[in-house]
């Protein structure tokens, strides 16, 4: 008959390399720690232990089911936090975002979780629409986007803006639209959306993208600044890109008038409520965007246009 308690025993046999050791840790009797054991060799079938006088030495069996037994045990306490929604310190977080949103969230989420063990983190980067499909399908509990969508199966909410950054090379001298078409667009997915909206509020000659000689994509957008860094053209990202890229001293930003903010939406399967887990970690990271101040003088250098 399957015991977990067999296995516990042996895991702690392990670990220790000691049945009187063992005994102690587990307020047991050393004959009853011996006992545990040889019920999982005969409930496995194989022996367990190479025993050798007072040693022993783990079989093949024995490793493979001490891998297991600690899987079991993890697996075990994975599922009994994840049942208690009410936890603000423990339970699985299975979340997905674009990578210019996970470039802070997720190592900001990964403290959270050093701090409370209790927490296990699953974070995808992935685009919109996947996003959206994974949380359809099950696969995420929580998914951050860029665009609101629409769908009777998804509750979507407006959740965090980022501010729009017009992002040039280190050694540009223009300040005008004129200049920007000069040197071209570095693109990315979402980035002639994000730099149009920019373009259109700062600039009233600014009519449309596609008067703008594309220099580049890349579908990985915290890696469009490397281009950008290299004089490439110019580029329109989030605030969070620009100040997590390792770029950052090798372009400048060009200080507008009108700013304009990236909104980002959460989006759940509808009718759940959001686990309290959630809810902390997401404000955590709102408190933690409000307050926090990047050194831009000692970072990415700013150009009044």
């Amino acid at each position: 008959m399957f015991n977990a308690r067999y296995f516990r025993t042996f895991i702690t046999l392990v670990e220790t390399g000691s049945f009187t050791r063992t005994a102690r840790r587990l307020e047991m009797t050393q004959p009853g720690v011996s006992q545990h054991v040889r019920k999982l060799e005969e409930y496995l079938g194989k022996p367990l232990l190479d025993r050798q006088g007072r040693r022993f030495v783990l079989t093949e069996t024995g490793r493979r089911a001490y891998d297991y037994a600690l899987k079991l045990f993890a697996e075990h306490e994975q599922f009994r936090h994840s049942l208690d929604d009410d936890s603000l310190d423990s339970g699985e977080c299975r979340l997905a975002s674009p990578g210019s949103v996970g470039l802070m969230l997720y190592p900001f989420i990964l403290g959270q979780q050093q701090m409370q063990p209790g927490l296990t983190v699953s974070y995808s980067f992935a685009f919109n629409g996947e996003i959206v499909a994974d949380v359809l399908g099950g696969r995420h509990d929580l998914g951050i986007i860029t665009e609101a969508v629409r769908h009777p199966d998804l509750d979507c909410e407006p959740w965090h803006q980022e501010p729009l950054c017009l992002v040039v090379p280190a050694d540009f001298a223009g300040n005008g639209l004129a200049d920007l078409m000069g040197i071209g667009f570095i693109s990315y997915s979402g980035g002639e959306d994000h730099a149009g909206a920019l373009l259109k509020a700062n600039f009233p000659d600014f009519r449309s993208m596609s008067h703008f000689r594309r220099q580049g994509f890349t579908n990985e957008v915290s890696m469009v600044l490397d281009a950008v860094a290299r004089g490439l053209g110019f580029t329109v990202v989030s605030r969070v890109v620009l100040e997590t890229s390792p770029w950052q001293r090798q372009v400048k930003e060009l200080s507008l008038n009108q700013p304009v903010h990236e909104t980002l939406h959460l989006v759940m399967r509808a009718g759940e409520q959001m686990p309290r887990r959630y809810v902390r970690l997401l404000e955590g990271y709102r408190e933690q965007r409000r307050h926090e101040r990047f050194g831009f003088g000692e970072g990415p250098e700013r150009q009044e246009a």
